[in-house]
């Protein structure tokens, strides 16, 4: 492997440390690839698509990728900057009318009827960064925040009382009748923006978002098994999705017989809703390791790739972690990682991990990414496991960084 700078047996290293989590029941299979320098050095697929069944892991098993569609649903919104549809810090009021009268709580912890209004409009760059006033964190709305999951992203997160029948306008509408907690751009708070967008994408496009998706991103990249709604003749490559068991071991949540992704939602959701195989995904990482291009196909320019891997939090803002999560180290979240456009943004090394600037964002379900510029790298790492990629859950993502970057030789 002396093109992509790394030993290979080194590098098999991290097919023996996954197995081991196939081995102790904590995951029931997974797929990989490493890419750098322009070369596939590494893949593999271990353990099981469907643990029950015996159905072993492929190369093309289709995983529930989950918040992995957020980076996604990010470059849809540029690529309408780039037409001059939008701009980054123009109102989205003109698109989104239901944003006009939105108030927002004096008190975050306060009472839901002493609000106040907008200090100012709510603007694109607000939504690609999760700052436009509420989303996922522990607060007093986070219950009635979690009703706004749509099918089929709901049941495998464990949303049990999400309004699944809201159709775009009536879930805008719901999220409307809901006072801000924040105002636009002081609080990271999380998933709620990339709903929207996905609802501002279709209105200023005047196309589907699964359309526009697959136009504008899917077919020139030449990724053909990322989907919202599965095909009939794919069902078999999907993955059944898992829980941890308590006591270990894994439990079912979905299987692909009876998936929510094989009919059309009535909301396709910009913050969770897609398909897809390491492959696809391998795809759309190297094109933004190729600040907007890959294989002589243009997708963004380079300014817009700079801005979406650009760390956009305050000093402020990466003082609070949303859910108090903490990273592998133990720091807290926003430490040594900020936030651009749909992805993190490592701005420290930590220990044998991801170089400054490096960028990702896993999937509820496990899977997870990175891509690296400074080593022209980027590896995919699909699994089926609800909250495996949280470090209070599992190390899994950390020791698949690990095992990458401790077989580099050059």
């Amino acid at each position: 492997m002396q093109k992509t700078g790394f030993s290979e047996t080194r590098l098999r290293r991290l097919s023996e440390v996954l197995q081991g989590y196939v081995d102790r029941e904590e995951i029931a299979g997974a797929v990989t690839i490493v890419h750098r320098k322009g070369e596939e050095a590494y893949s593999d697929a271990i353990g099981w698509q469907d643990k029950e069944a015996r159905i072993p892991a492929q190369r093309d098993t289709l995983f529930r990728i989950m918040s992995m569609t957020k980076p996604i649903t990010a470059v849809a919104a540029l690529l309408l900057v780039e037409e001059g549809k939008m701009r980054l810090f123009d109102p989205v009021h003109a698109w989104l009318p239901e944003f006009a009268s939105l108030v927002v709580l004096r008190d975050p912890k306060g009472r839901l009827d002493d609000v106040v209004p907008l200090d100012r409009p709510i603007t694109l760059h607000d939504l690609l960064t999760s700052r436009f006033g509420t989303g996922w964190d522990d607060h007093q709305l986070q219950s009635e925040v979690m009703k706004l999951l749509p099918a089929p992203v709901a049941m495998p997160l464990g949303a049990q009382h999400a309004e699944v029948h809201l159709e775009p306008d009536s879930w805008m509408k719901r999220l409307a009748e809901l006072p801000l907690l924040y105002q636009p751009g002081t609080r990271f708070l999380y998933h709620i923006a990339h709903e929207v967008l996905g609802v501002l994408i279709a209105r200023v496009s005047g196309q589907t978002l699964d359309e526009f998706f697959r136009e504008r991103i899917f077919e020139p990249l030449g990724m053909r098994d990322t989907y919202f709604t599965i095909p009939r003749e794919k069902q078999g490559r999907l993955s059944v999705a898992y829980a941890p068991k308590d006591g270990g071991g894994l439990l079912e949540l979905e299987r692909p017989e009876s998936t929510g992704w094989a009919e059309i939602p009535l909301f396709l959701s910009g913050g969770a809703g897609l398909i897809s195989t390491a492959d696809d995904y391998l795809r759309f990482g190297r094109m933004l390791l190729g600040y907007g291009e890959l294989d002589k196909v243009r997708i963004l320019s380079r300014r817009s790739v700079e801005a979406m891997i650009t760390d956009h939090l305050t000093p402020e803002q990466h003082a609070h972690p949303f859910f108090d999560e903490t990273d592998y180290d133990g720091s807290m979240m926003w430490t040594n990682k900020g936030y651009g456009y749909g992805v993190s943004v490592r701005t420290r090394q930590i220990g044998i991990g991801p170089s400054e600037g490096a960028f990702f964002w896993p999937g509820a379900l496990g899977s997870t990414w990175i891509a690296d510029p400074r080593e022209e790298l980027m590896a995919t790492l699909m699994i089926q496991l609800r909250g495996a990629m949280l470090p209070k859950n599992s190390m899994i993502a950390h020791d698949f960084w690990t095992m990458i970057y401790q077989a580099m030789t050059d």
